[in-house]
């Protein structure tokens, strides 16, 4: 069972590590994020742009509604920077929900429909491990395109987060506010 400690964590870990490869993605000499490579989604923004689609569509089963996507990403993309706005409102998104829940709302069933057309249940929990893993999956496709470049991709291991922001997850774990 996903805890709400445990929710908070990941929502906010999930919202780094996309900050650190969009920085990272960004920094990269021109041409390079959007350079067609052998990969599933071609490039690195497309490969990003899958994750804010699927962050989207988990979203949507989260709040009850229809999600309105066809498939599991878009044709094209939009350019980077545009793409990170989006991402940043979803990671905010995503955070405050977490903020939001309980034990007891955590553990509720949600149903859905998967953009393939099966049915699927999982509990709110569940729903936001899956997005957290998902998108953690997707960014290592877009640290093998690093490599590609050449270029080191940035580091965004659960542990180096856990100890770049120690005192602000305990704290709010704790429910305390943040003094800055």
């Amino acid at each position: 069972m996903i805890t709400t400690d445990t929710a908070r964590m990941l929502a906010r870990y999930n919202a780094w590590a996309n900050q650190r490869f969009f920085e990272a993605v960004a920094a990269l000499p021109e041409g390079e994020a959007t350079k067609e490579r052998q990969s599933l989604f071609r490039n690195m923004v497309h490969t990003l742009n899958h994750n804010y689609v699927i962050d989207r569509i988990w979203q949507a089963h989260l709040e009850g509604r229809e999600h309105g996507y066809a498939a599991r990403n878009t044709p094209g993309h939009p350019p980077l920077s545009d793409l990170w706005r989006v991402q940043q409102a979803m990671d905010d998104w995503y955070i405050a929900w977490s903020e939001s829940m309980s034990d007891a709302a955590l553990a509720k069933e949600v149903q859905f429909t998967l953009v393939g057309g099966n049915p699927g249940v999982m509990t709110r929990g569940e729903i936001l491990l899956h997005v957290v893993n998902h998108t953690s999956y997707h960014r290592g496709f877009v640290a093998d395109l690093f490599y590609q470049v050449p270029a080191r991709p940035p580091l965004t291991d659960l542990p180096v987060f856990l100890r770049e922001h120690a005192d602000r997850v305990k704290r709010v774990a704790r429910k305390v506010p943040d003094p800055r």
